[in-house]
């Protein structure tokens, strides 16, 4: 994907000027691991979200969700807010999108089942996540294994005063 102007961006995201959906792949599962029967059906079903916190606690959650989807015949999607600095242009993102496309398909390769990836240009994480998740929806989150307050438990704590379903999963 080459990302070398605003036409490079499917979409703005419900009307917001600050937040673009940059990027969206459909990744397999990993080798060894086949898709679900019901994860293939196109259509409205059952979605897990996963948003990418860091590295480690992301392949955490992901593995969590992953599990949760084969079991319930849902899907994965992994949702990553770039946040973009004010000094910039939203479509002008400090991370090349090239890079990041190969960053996450290898992490999202590393699911038990098949996993959108969608990248979201953004100046905000929770106000963009507020706008993407639909109500009451199920969200798996990554954290480091800490005994103080960690900015993912802050995130996951938010996210439940929205009204979603959260899981905070705690890399080893």
């Amino acid at each position: 994907m080459t990302s070398s102007g605003p036409e490079a961006y499917p979409q703005v995201v419900e009307g917001r000027k600050n937040t673009l959906l940059a990027l969206e792949r459909k990744l397999p599962p990993e080798i060894g691991h086949p898709a679900h029967r019901e994860a293939e059906k196109p259509g409205p079903g059952l979605s897990i979200s996963v948003v990418f916190t860091s590295v480690e606690s992301t392949l955490a959650a992901l593995k969590k969700a992953g599990k949760l989807a084969s079991s319930l015949g849902a899907r994965v999607t992994l949702l990553v807010p770039q946040i973009v600095p004010h000094p910039l242009p939203l479509e002008s993102p400090p991370v090349l999108l090239d890079w990041n496309e190969r960053r996450f398909q290898v992490l999202a390769g590393k699911s038990r089942v098949e996993t959108v990836v969608r990248i979201y240009l953004c100046r905000d994480r929770l106000e963009t996540l507020e706008s993407i998740l639909s109500p009451r929806s199920i969200v798996v989150v990554g954290s480091r294994k800490r005994w103080w307050p960690t900015a993912e438990r802050w995130l996951a704590g938010k996210l439940r005063r929205c009204g979603h379903e959260v899981i905070l999963t705690e890399a080893e």
